[in-house]
């Protein structure tokens, strides 16, 4: 009588194969709810909401000059983008610097903010906003020289 041994190595070596299997059999399956009235697969309620990811958005930012100093560079068009979590961002180009910067509203407001950006040859511009909706506001903006702009987010 000969006795069969399997050593503890081997079997889990089968219990992996048997359990990776297994996973791979369930890999392609999702869960369907089923009515158990009819037992066929059940339809969403009529008022269920549908979710989409909310994805950033861009609109148009102008600068009109507030002062002497502002006039010389004209009206300046921008671009902000609200991520739409409190944050975004925005470019503009001024006399040929472009600058980039972040949005941000402020501790306890919906509506009011800061934005701060670097231009490319050592400028910064400064500016302080309100937002009348997601996509709509004014405010005020200085670059570093002392141009004062009035600003207008939105279409």
């Amino acid at each position: 009588m000969s006795t069969l041994s399997v050593s503890s190595n081997a079997r889990r070596g089968f219990f992996a194969l048997g359990l990776a299997t297994a996973v791979a059999t369930l890999a392609g399956c999702y869960v369907v709810p089923i009515d158990p009235r009819t037992g066929q697969p059940a339809p969403l309620p009529s008022g269920a909401p549908v979710v989409a990811p909310a994805l950033p958005i861009s609109f148009p930012a102008r600068l009109y000059p507030a002062n002497p100093l502002a006039s010389g560079y004209g009206v300046i068009n921008a671009t902000v983008t609200n991520d739409l979590h409190g944050r975004g961002s925005f470019n503009a180009s001024i006399n040929g610097e472009s600058f980039v910067g972040e949005a941000t509203r402020k501790a306890g407001s919906s509506r009011e903010g800061l934005a701060s950006g670097a231009g490319n040859r050592g400028g910064y511009l400064s500016c302080q906003y309100t937002m009348n909706s997601a996509t709509l506001g004014t405010g005020s903006c200085r670059l570093n020289n002392g141009a004062v702009f009035t600003m207008h987010v939105g279409n």
